[in-house]
Order: C-alpha cells, then structure tokens, then sequence
C-alpha cells in the first residue's frame, strides 16, 4: 500500500487506499475507466501515450489491452484509489518521455532536460466525487512516483479562476488541487481546456 487515509462522508468513516495499478489490480482500473457501452470509444487514458494513428485505430477492448500493457511491461501507469476496497478513482502518473503526444506536443512545453514524470488525468467514479478522492488520488501519485526515484512531479491543470468546472472537464484537475499538495505553477500553456488555459505545474520529488 502505498498511501491510506480515512476521509469523512457522512457518518461513516471509510478507509481511502491508494494503490500502483499493477497487472493484479487492472480490474480495478477498468471499473473506474470503463464506459457503459463496452464498444464505446473511451480514451483509456491513451490520448497521450500512443501516437495519433494507433489512438484511432485501437477500438473496443484494444484500448484497456494497450493500457493494461504497461504494467505487464513493468511500469504500471498510474494509481488506483479504493474506498472501503471498492475501485473509486485513477489517476495517471508515468514519466512524460512514455507519452508520446506530450514529448511532441507544440502547446505544452519541454521546460528542461529534467526527466519529469507526469500527472495527465483524474478520474472519480461517480458517487465519491467532491469528497476530497481527488485529493487522496494525487497523494498516492505523488508517493508513487517518488518511490520509483522520478525526480520530479508536472501536471497540466486548468485554472477556474474563481468558477468551477465540468465533470467532462475534471480530468486534468484545477490548479488548486495540484497548489494544495505543493505543485508550483512554472508557465501558462498554450493548451486549453473547455476554454480555460492550462498552467504547467511541478512539484520537486528528491532535495
């Protein structure tokens, strides 16, 4: 286990683990991840790992087999949050040199030669949202990604200035959730979300 906490919901105090996103728990992942509509075009968190033309022609259940493929290589991409022990939430943390769009990306920039890794999604199921798991999501990503000696964190949130924001849009997180846990804002992109710039953020993992 890599990062537990208990969080207040209701009256009951239930237990949040957050977990690598091993090969053995990759059931858990697709019930966070996967759409009603098993034929649906869901992004499976590979909009930014694999090159545009694979995307589009990876359909149905070729999405989760591609994702699951990078923990039966070695390197689980991302975390897996449990509460009381049911699959609630992901986040995708891997180094951004495994993201194929990031390292060649035109609107969200190459700051140094530091080999970062990158936080480019939150998921929360339905059902545990606006509890503080996106919070507990980015801990555990935080925990993992220093436990595999990433020298530092970035993340690519949007900034509501002051508003809030879709569900559609949540994935890329806020800019105060990724300030809350120590992330500083380094550039403005020039990528956008629902309208909203999206901050480079990042967060030093070793001294």
């Amino acid at each position: 286990m890599w990062f537990a906490a208990v969080w207040h919901r209701g009256r009951v105090t239930p237990t949040v683990e957050v977990h690598p996103a091993t090969v053995e728990r990759f059931d858990d992942v697709a019930v966070v991840l996967a759409p009603r509509d098993p034929d649906a075009a869901a992004c499976w968190c590979l909009s930014y790992r694999v090159p545009n033309q694979e995307f589009r022609g990876l359909t149905g259940p070729d999405r989760p087999a591609r994702l699951r493929r990078y923990a039966e290589e070695g390197t689980p991409p991302g975390v897996v949050a449990y509460v009381d022990g049911e699959p609630a939430g992901w986040c995708s943390v891997s180094p951004r040199s495994s993201h194929h769009r990031l390292a060649r990306s035109r609107t969200i920039p190459t700051v140094d030669d530091v080999p970062v890794w990158s936080v480019v999604c939150l998921v929360v199921r339905p059902g545990f949202r606006r509890q503080g798991l996106a919070r507990h999501l980015l801990d555990g990503a935080i925990d993992y990604a220093r436990s595999q000696g990433a020298p530092m964190l970035e993340a690519y949130p949007v900034d509501p200035e002051g508003g809030r924001i879709s569900a559609a849009l949540a994935y890329v997180g806020t800019t105060g959730l990724f300030e809350s846990a120590g992330f500083e804002r380094v550039v403005e992109t020039d990528s956008r979300s629902g309208g909203l710039a999206r901050r480079l953020l990042r967060l030093p993992l070793v001294p």
